[in-house]
C-alpha cells in the first residue's frame, strides 16, 4: 500500500491530472495566462479561465516551503497546469492573475472528479 503523503505528492498529482487530460503547462505572462508548448503558443484573459481544481503542498522539512496546483481549463478546451508558491515566495504575476479568475466567480468547479 502506498504512503498517504506519497500519493499527494507534486509529482503524482500531476502525473494523475496528466491522465485525466491536463497536459498543458501554463505560465502569466504580462498578465494573460500562457501556454508553454513551443508549437503552439496561446495566450488567456482571466474571463477565459477556470480553475478545475487544486492542490497544496506543504515542504518536508520547511513547514513554510509551499506550494499550490491548480488544474485549469480555458474556454476553447485546453486543459493544464500551472504551479505557485504559497505565501512569501509567490510569484505576484500569477497570483494576481488566479486572483482575477476566483474574483469572476468561475473559481472552482469540481466536475472532473
Amino acid at each position: 500500500m502506498q504512503d498517504k503523503e506519497e500519493e499527494r505528492s507534486l509529482i503524482n498529482v500531476e502525473k494523475k491530472l496528466s491522465s485525466d487530460g491536463f497536459t498543458q503547462d501554463f505560465n502569466v505572462c504580462d498578465g494573460r495566462l500562457q501556454t508553454m508548448s513551443t508549437d503552439s503558443k496561446k495566450s488567456y484573459g482571466a474571463e477565459d479561465v477556470t480553475i478545475v481544481d487544486f492542490y497544496r503542498f506543504e515542504g518536508e522539512s520547511d513547514p513554510d516551503d509551499m506550494s499550490i496546483l491548480y488544474a485549469i481549463e480555458c474556454a476553447d478546451g485546453v486543459r493544464g497546469t500551472i504551479s505557485n508558491s504559497f505565501g512569501t515566495y509567490a510569484d505576484a504575476n500569477t497570483d494576481d492573475f488566479l486572483k482575477k479568475v476566483d474574483d469572476l466567480g468561475k473559481n472552482l468547479k469540481k466536475a472532473h472528479k
